[in-house]
């Protein structure tokens, strides 16, 4: 398993997993946007040359938005989740982020748990935020 920064390259896999895990997906131009920028980091994880997870942040004065976490099924439950995401942490502080904040479907418990372990608190609610199906987003902030 190799975590690395994602690359132009790693867009087309990275789009199609993408479609694969969530109902309101980014395109590859979002992808494409988001790498391009000195302040945000996308990292991917990697497993035998197959991209098996990523996730991101936008940094904006010292906070960092995540956005796309998201791991394969068959690679659930392994712990990969947590290695990337520490990963994405340990270097966003590196670049001078201080704060990180994410949304979450309140259904989610795996990724609560997740966010939790890796010392995230809930901070409030955004009613409505998804769509397919209809869902409130705990706010979650470390």
């Amino acid at each position: 398993m190799n975590i690395r920064q994602m690359e132009k390259r790693d867009i087309d896999e990275v789009s199609l997993l993408e479609k694969e895990i969530f109902s309101q997906p980014w395109n590859k131009n979002d992808f494409e946007e988001s790498i391009k920028s000195k302040n945000n980091l996308y990292l991917i994880v990697e497993s035998e040359n197959e991209i098996i997870g990523y996730c991101g942040y936008r940094g904006i004065s010292g906070e960092g938005y995540i956005y796309n976490v998201a791991i394969k099924k068959d690679y659930r439950g392994k712990n990969i989740g947590y290695k990337l995401m520490s990963n994405l942490i340990d270097e966003g502080k590196k670049n001078g982020i201080k704060e990180f904040i994410l949304e979450v479907r309140q259904s989610n418990i795996v990724a609560i748990r997740l966010y939790e372990k890796l010392g995230f608190k809930i901070i409030g609610v955004r009613k409505d935020l998804y769509i397919k199906p209809i869902e409130d987003a705990f706010i979650m902030w470390l």
